[in-house]
């Protein structure tokens, strides 16, 4: 974490994720949780400057007194710990508690012909919902960052193989684009994380906690270039072993102008992006200055 825009990439080498995986086989995870909490977290707190902006997030978005915004700073470095924990914990066999709301709107779209987005962020945990939110009638494809650890995208490919998941790594040379209008026009869902910006930097602007942020244009012109359904789905951490997927759908006028439609369901977005991000503010993982991005 530091002020540079996060590079996409899980902490650690091969050899420390295939460690840790070896020790989420035997012990507790929540041992896990424990180690982190008391040897890990402290010296983010002294020497990460992704400290600062998460604090920050915290006085300037909800006014907290700065002694709040430290306890929550905190509790959100251990939040994350433990998501980063969760997802080798899942590559080491572990289960969790996985359930979903709103799970008709998934449902009812992937029994239809065309292909449908989902739209997800950075925060809670999203991979969790590649474990649940399943489909064994259409092809699913996850967008995921192009340098992600060989090790963490070997485990993914892993727990996938026996679904209908399929990943498309983000390229320098935009050739990922193809690949997703080529899904989509087969019928296929397309899952894309719409808080951050990547390749193109073609961006929208909203009042977003207050303040205004940017947010790219590339996975709402995508939905509208066919007038795709799409769905707003985060999953967040809701018990010690226990996280809910929220699935809820975005509408916008299909029979809009391009540019008005486009406005209408990044409108959609941020607005159940905010209404999540409330109800869980310590499960927000972006360690840069998201308004100044």
């Amino acid at each position: 974490m530091g002020d540079r825009k996060w590079e996409g990439t899980t902490y650690g080498n091969s050899l420390m994720h295939r460690w840790l995986i070896a020790i989420l086989r035997v012990v507790d995870v929540r041992l896990v949780y424990w180690f982190a909490y008391v040897f890990v977290i402290p010296p983010c707190l002294l020497f990460s400057s992704g400290y600062g902006h998460i604090y920050r997030y915290f006085r300037r978005s909800y006014g907290e007194s700065p002694l709040r915004a430290f306890c929550h700073s905190y509790k959100n470095l251990c939040l994350f710990a433990e998501a980063v924990i969760d997802k080798f914990a899942m590559y080491a066999g572990r289960r969790f508690d996985i359930r979903v709301e709103g799970l008709a709107h998934f449902q009812q779209l992937e029994e239809q012909p065309e292909g449908f987005v989902l739209l997800s962020s950075h925060i809670g945990n999203y991979e969790m919902a590649g474990y649940s939110l399943v489909s064994d009638r259409k092809h699913f494809n996850a967008l995921v960052f192009f340098g992600e650890k060989e090790s963490v995208m070997r485990n993914r490919t892993r727990m996938f193989q026996h679904t209908n998941i399929r990943m498309i790594p983000v390229s320098e040379d935009m050739s990922h684009t193809f690949e997703m209008d080529a899904a989509l026009s087969r019928g296929e869902i397309m899952s894309i994380p719409a808080d951050r910006i990547w390749g193109s930097q073609k961006s929208l602007t909203a009042t977003f906690l207050g303040r205004e942020a940017r947010f790219p244009m590339g996975p709402f012109s995508v939905a509208t270039a066919r007038g795709l359904s799409v769905l707003a789905v985060n999953v967040m951490k809701t018990s010690t072993l226990g996280y809910t997927v929220y699935v809820a759908p975005l509408s916008y006028d299909r029979e809009a102008p391009r540019r008005e439609q486009i406005r209408q369901l990044h409108a959609a977005y941020v607005a159940e992006l905010e209404r999540t991000v409330r109800r869980f503010p310590a499960q927000w993982y972006n360690y840069f200055d998201f308004w100044k991005q």
